[in-house]
């Protein structure tokens, strides 16, 4: 029975990273907490690993079709890896105050996430022209901090800062939506292998055989939903992903209850 749930979860969460950038952690965490009994660092380490393989197939597939600028993403990997190492030592210490706090954060993090893709802000297209002439060094400092804070919140919570990340990258480097994505996944490997060893270092302790079904089955669902978000609109895109945001923060406030 639990190997159904790792197989549903892993497939659920790939399919988050690869149509919207986003991170398996937001199904991951609360499930391998709520229904199989995984201590919260530990779901948040297996979160990060799967993650990784997700997030270069995603990546390799935008690229493809070209939303991938890996030149502009560079501004932003140094700093959101640096971060990644603070989080993972930050969630470390949380989670032995609190077992189960990272799995609720995680929860209302994606209720948020989810309203987000339900009620999509209009397009501003005159963001963009003030971002443009906005002072260079300005929007570089700012696009450090943000990833930083991607990073720390990668190894605090085992989510990759998807959401963040896409916003950076199209209001702050002047990306679109599908560039993002594509760019996104892109750095989220380094913050997400960064977050992943940093935790294994800490003391995580993974089982071999349920890591390899999860992370499997969520690198096929990257696989799959990549492909479909490269070939419909970015409006189909955030109502799918917002409607399973909202599923999951149901039912894994449900089983933390």
């Amino acid at each position: 029975m639990l190997y159904i749930v790792y197989i549903m979860a892993g497939l659920v969460g790939g399919i988050l990273i690869g149509m919207s950038g986003l991170t398996a952690a937001m199904v991951l965490t609360p499930i391998l907490t709520g229904i199989c009994g995984w201590k919260g660092y530990d779901a948040t380490t297996m979160s990060l690993l799967a993650n990784i393989p997700s997030a270069i197939v995603t990546s390799y597939t935008y690229y493809k079709n070209g939303n991938v600028d890996i030149r502009r993403s560079k501004t932003v990997s140094m700093s959101a890896f640096i971060g990644a190492v603070a989080g993972s030592w930050m969630g470390y210490l949380f989670s032995r105050v609190s077992e189960g706090g990272i799995s609720y954060l995680v929860i209302a993090g994606n209720l948020g996430m989810a309203y987000k893709f339900l009620h999509p802000a209009k397009d501003k297209k005159g963001t963009a022209k003030e971002a443009q002439r906005t002072d260079e060094m300005r929007k570089t400092a700012l696009a450090l901090l943000l990833s930083f804070l991607i990073g720390a919140e990668c190894g605090f919570m085992g989510s990759a800062g998807g959401m963040i990340m896409l916003m950076v990258l199209t209001l702050v480097l002047g990306m679109n939506t599908r560039e993002a994505v594509g760019s996104g996944s892109v750095v989220m490997t380094l913050v997400a292998l960064t977050g992943a060893v940093s935790h294994l270092m800490m003391g995580a302790v993974i089982d071999p055989l349920p890591a390899a079904v999860i992370t499997i089955s969520c690198t096929v669902g990257a696989v799959s939903s990549a492909k479909l978000a490269n070939r419909i609109s970015e409006k189909q895109m955030s109502r799918c992903a917002g409607v399973v945001l909202l599923l999951v923060s149901i039912v894994s406030l449900l089983l933390n209850h």
